[in-house]
Order: C-alpha cells, then sequence, then structure tokens
C-alpha cells in the first residue's frame, strides 16, 4: 500500500525528506503550477518512460486533484515500486491548504 498524505502532512515531510515529487498531469497544466523540484511526466507517457525511474527511490505522485495521482501510484505499486506517496486532493488541495498564492485552474 502507498502513503496517502494530505497537503499539509506532505507539506511537513517536505521539510525533512527529499523524495522525488513526480507529476503526472499534462504540460498546460504543469505550466500554470506545480511543485518546485517536482518531475513533469504526463499519465499518457509513463509507460514509455517507466525504465527511467527508480523503483526503490521515495516518489511522490502528484496530480490535479488527486485521482490520476492514485492510479499511478496503485500502478507503480504493482510493478514493484516500494516506496510510493500519493498527495491526497492534489495540487488543488495544496493551493488550498498550503500555499494561497499557487495560481489554481
Amino acid at each position: 500500500m502507498f502513503k496517502d498524505l494530505t497537503p499539509l502532512e506532505l507539506h511537513e515531510y517536505l521539510e525533512f525528506n527529499s523524495p522525488l515529487i513526480l507529476d503526472v498531469r499534462e504540460i498546460w497544466e504543469y505550466e500554470k503550477c506545480h511543485l518546485d523540484n517536482s518531475l513533469l511526466m504526463p499519465m499518457g507517457s509513463i509507460m514509455s518512460l517507466i525504465d527511467t525511474l527508480d523503483k526503490d527511490k521515495e516518489t511522490v505522485v502528484v496530480c490535479h486533484h488527486g485521482i490520476r495521482s492514485v492510479q499511478v501510484a496503485r500502478y507503480f505499486l504493482s510493478i514493484g515500486f516500494t516506496n510510493i506517496i500519493n498527495l491526497k486532493g492534489g495540487l488543488d488541495a495544496w493551493a488550498r491548504d498550503v500555499d494561497p498564492s499557487m495560481n489554481t485552474y
């Protein structure tokens, strides 16, 4: 099972940890807003780029509302990823609960 952290929980977690932050939204969404130091890998490209990721690296999966990221997190677990975190509520919740200055759409 993967961890499902709220924006506030993830914000606190990131103060002391440096996981890969994997944004699975589309390019146009990423251009509107994203977390600093995140890697964009749109959900549709994951199959072709999966070999570029380390299955043992702690990875936080994010999207707009937390729906696509849950799907990706489940997929990652099914193929042997060992340390996955999902941002519950996505970047929309992050903007509301952690960073009100973040653009929303």
